[in-house]
């Protein structure tokens, strides 16, 4: 505590305004003194946990059982409470209560012949779990993450009084109460949300919700209704909030890769986007085109034959339309520096080749029936109405503006958080590992003020009043951080797409990365990165994904000495086959760092059903002697802001700078 004297009447003096405002909120010494006796108490509980999950790309199944599991803390919460006083089997079954406490039940009711006593035996450990993720923090705090049914019963539960006469009476009469009225599935419901609610304090989503996968709207459901979230944007975040905000370079890129993935859940029953005028359009102009190189990706849906030969259609067709948008945007932006992506115009129809880097290919489809060889990037009259129409789509879902808002209100390019610098992509970096500079419009950026300042340029893209130039521009940035050289998000030289379609020879479709990642194992370059955000070099850590890490090839997530983690291991089925993996998160917690590899997760039912979780690896990252407390966090050091405040004005009421405020007198 600071205890200010009659040497520090100055300083209080000077901020007597402020603390006369503060004075309405704590009108007495004793309400004050109270405050700060509770603040004080705050300081000394243990660090909350931290969860940090990246690279979902819409993969709903796992990341929800990710979400519920929190990484496998659940489960080390059963060990610690029950020991070997439970099997593994029955740790299991509690744990899989917890995590789908509603779908269990239904099991339960069907299968059990004693439902009374299963009902009383998991009430039990359920209270006694819920006391050991309750224990670090106030009661306060765990009051306002009950639910208003049983609020008081669950309070009365987890902090019954030791020297009561007959409290294991009184205890046992309460679970009684609670089985003979029927309440017990209510209650079990209740109480498993609670441990859900409180085992993590906060979310830390490092980027890449959206793409590839079915359901990133049930994510992005998932995370409004979370207590607490921060959302770091990906490059494919980036690229949904464009669309949103009526950039039709994104609009297409976004169909595009839904296409390339047969994954139209999202677009068309989740945000209902009316793909039907493109349907009609790729039937109408591809309809003898096989496009054979624009097949999707089916993964593991299985598509009719002429589903596949739809889609594979409407594919080509948006990634056409694509072409020629980027190209409008490169040629109108020379600053972008990005002439070598205009390959329309460098086609030889002769020889149906093209020279790409000092390369020439041939090119494996030769149908362009929609592109004007005098002017290649200049849309057609039905091309037109149809980009216009799916981008209103996009501008008018209620469902994705909503989502999208949350993206904005809960994100940013970056955060720093209890010494962590958490980023989805890079710092962009010179040749020599030095902080790379970027001119935008007259002024040039580096480390820090580049990300704020691409930051700025996300926000005025979505709220800028529409068809201003101001926000045109803010557009055209946003595709731009989608795949530019120079986009912290995106971390590479170009984006290869073009020749990923049209050229057979995988040479061509090298897509070089930014320095940084030959830095990132470079411990003093790390150090650099930290200094830039103002953190201390050799404490904090930088938390980013984006890349996935190959871990079957004997690649590891921690780098630079473990100054910097990667978390992106392959969140995404269509990654996992070159990761070996099904992603890593990260859990931060009062005794230090801990790192989690995942196998792949089947189906939520196969969890509910058998009991199955997700099989986790865990590696200790850090592990401190003296356990943090919330004191060492930034929540602390604006609580002791808070307490030096509150210090300021006892000492203005004591002083008589500021009356007490009595209820008796007015």
């Amino acid at each position: 505590m600071i205890f200010y004297d009659e040497n520090n009447l100055d300083i209080i003096e000077k901020d007597l305004r402020y603390l006369q405002l503060l004075s309405r909120e704590y009108p007495t010494i004793s309400s004050a003194s109270t405050e700060i006796i509770n603040l004080e108490a705050i300081l000394n509980l243990p660090k909350a946990t931290e969860h940090f999950i990246s690279d979902i790309h819409g993969e709903y199944e796992s990341f929800t059982h990710m979400l519920r599991n929190a990484s496998g803390v659940i489960k080390r919460k059963i060990d610690d409470v029950f020991g070997n006083s439970l099997s593994e089997e029955q740790k299991s079954a509690l744990a899989t209560v917890v995590y789908y406490p509603e779908k269990k039940l239904e099991l339960i009711k069907e299968k059990e012949s004693n439902l009374q006593d299963w009902y009383r035996i998991t009430l039990y450990q359920l209270i006694e779990l819920c006391k050991n993720v309750s224990s670090k923090y106030t009661r306060s705090k765990v009051r306002k993450a009950l639910p208003e049914d049983f609020s008081y019963i669950i309070e009365e539960l987890l902090h019954e009084q030791d020297d009561r006469v007959d409290k294991q009476a009184y205890y046992n009469g309460i679970i009684k109460t609670i089985i003979d009225i029927n309440r017990a599935p209510d209650f079990i419901i209740a109480i498993s949300n609670v441990i859900q609610r409180l085992v993590v304090d906060r979310l830390h989503i490092i980027g890449d919700i959206y793409d590839r996968g079915p359901g990133a709207e049930i994510i992005m459901d998932a995370l409004m209704n979370h207590h607490s979230v921060d959302i770091q944007w990906g490059n494919h975040d980036m690229l949904w909030m464009g669309a949103a905000s009526g950039c039709k370079s994104c609009v297409a890129n976004v169909l595009r890769i839904s296409l390339r993935y047969a994954n139209l859940k999202t677009v068309e029953d989740g945000y209902g986007i009316n793909l039907l005028p493109l349907a009609t359009f790729a039937l109408e102009f591809y309809h003898e085109d096989p496009c054979k190189s624009f097949t999707p990706r089916a993964l593991e849906k299985k598509i009719n034959k002429n589903e596949l030969q739809l889609l594979a259609k409407m594919h080509k067709a948006i990634a056409i339309m694509q072409f020629k948008i980027e190209g409008q945007i490169i040629k109108r932006h020379p600053e972008f520096k990005m002439e070598d992506r205009l390959l329309l115009d460098k086609i030889d129809r002769e020889k149906w080749e093209i020279t790409v880097y000092g390369h020439t290919y041939k090119l494996n489809d030769t149908s362009f029936p929609t592109v004007d060889w005098n002017d290649p990037y200049k849309l057609t009259d039905r091309e037109q109405e149809i980009i216009e129409k799916l981008t209103d789509s996009f501008v008018n879902s209620e469902k994705l503006q909503r989502h999208i808002k949350f993206l904005y209100g809960k994100g940013s390019m970056y955060l720093i958080y209890n010494s962590n610098l958490l980023y989805h992509g890079c710092v962009p970096l010179n040749k020599d590992g030095s902080l790379r500079e970027v001119k935008i419009g007259k002024i040039s950026y580096r480390g820090k003020e580049l990300l704020d300042r691409y930051d700025r340029i996300a926000r005025d893209a979505y709220f800028f009043k529409p068809n201003s130039a101001a926000k045109k521009y803010a557009m055209d940035m946003m595709w731009y951080m989608w795949c530019g050289e120079d986009s912290p998000m995106f971390g590479k030289i170009r984006m290869t797409t073009f020749e990923r379609y049209f050229i057979d020879d995988k040479e061509a479709h090298c897509e070089p990365k930014n320095y940084y990642y030959q830095y990132r194992d470079n411990e003093q370059v790390c150090k650099n990165i930290l200094s830039e955000f103002n953190l201390d070099p050799d404490s904090s850590h930088i938390i980013n994904g984006h890349i996935p890490v190959k871990t079957k090839e004997g690649e590891s997530p921690i780098k630079a000495n473990g100054r910097l983690l990667v978390i992106d291991g392959g969140f995404c089925k269509a990654y996992q086959p070159e990761t070996g993996i099904a992603g890593y998160t990260l859990i931060y917690n009062s005794y230090g760092l801990l790192l989690t590899s995942h196998e792949p997760f089947s189906a939520i039912k196969n969890a509910i059903e058998e009991d199955k979780d997700i099989i986790s690896s865990t590696v200790i990252l850090e592990h401190v002697a003296k356990r943090k407390r919330v004191a060492d966090t930034d929540i602390g050091t604006e609580l002791k802001k808070q307490i030096a405040d509150l210090e300021k004005l006892l000492i203005a009421y004591r002083k008589g700078l500021i009356k007490e405020y009595n209820d008796q007198v007015e």
